[in-house]
């Protein structure tokens, strides 16, 4: 081998490796299993001619190990939650297939990755789906009752869970710990179911304190925990899990504390 093409492919290796670890970190970052994530990670590296890529997931961290010519090159990056986004889940994973089909080199997949950014909606629009939402569970609640689907239960379900999102939303834009984050969005959504319970707004105050705080049901962290440790990636699977228990007791720490508050025990 001549000496002018070692240094070559060291540089291009470390870059190979780093696009990786970049790959399998935001996958892993924005909710993506940990089965996919490996996936894409390795097959990136196998696109960019690399030999051999090993990967190693933990709870809070990747491993990227590359081999090519006999060079091994390897990599630690730190895993930090940044949210449900599955637009940046498919652009990796279609930056992925179009390295495969030999659309892009390894300068394309830099700046590609790079200008990935998470597509998030408007605030408004959220809360005003997720109020909706929740108060289309409300009336489907009370049919399933065999009671009226009465327009107060509806439109109380819809500004508890609509006013909880949007302060759910506030405190995540200020960086607050998840869990106080649920506490707090919970509390203030059964506070507001509660006045229908305070006043007699409404017919089934009941269903409107249950389904205004549908929202904090933490279904994406609990299947990837499902998904994970079925597959095999028990340390993922168990922390994802984990933390889900721990937003599920956090919101009920929060409704709690607002029926105490309010003295509205409707659900007992």
């Amino acid at each position: 081998m001549s000496t002018d093409y070692q240094p070559w492919v060291k540089d291009d290796q470390r870059e190979v490796t780093r696009l990786c670890a970049q790959t399998g970190l935001m996958l892993l970052q924005h909710s993506a299993e940990s089965a996919l994530a490996e996936s894409v990670a390795r097959r990136l590296g196998l696109a960019l001619r690399m030999d051999s890529v090993e990967i190693a997931l933990m709870a809070n961290g990747i491993t990227v190990t590359t081999i090519r010519d006999g060079r091994c090159h390897t990599t630690v990056r730190r895993n930090i939650d940044r949210g449900i986004n599955m637009h940046v889940v498919t652009e990796v994973q279609r930056t992925m297939l179009l390295t495969e089909e030999k659309k892009l080199g390894l300068a394309e997949v830099a700046r590609r990755l790079d200008e990935i950014k998470p597509f998030r909606y408007p605030r408004w629009l959220v809360s005003v789906m997720v109020g909706l939402s929740c108060a289309a569970f409300a009336r489907l609640g009370l049919l399933a009752r065999g009671a009226d689907a009465d327009l107060g239960t509806f439109v109380l379900t819809f500004v508890a869970s609509g006013v909880a999102m949007q302060v759910r939303q506030w405190l995540a834009h200020l960086h607050f710990n998840p869990l106080l984050n649920f506490a707090t969005a919970a509390f203030v959504a059964t506070s507001i179911a509660a006045q229908g319970v305070i006043h007699g707004w409404v017919d089934s105050p009941k269903v409107a304190m249950s389904a205004c705080v549908l929202l904090f049901v933490p279904g994406f962290p609990l299947i990837n925990a499902v998904s994970d440790m079925v597959k095999g990636y028990i340390n993922t699977g168990i922390s994802r899990g984990v933390m889900a228990v721990l937003l599920l007791l956090a919101c009920c720490g929060g409704i709690v504390f607002a029926m105490t508050v309010w003295n509205a025990w409707t659900w007992l």
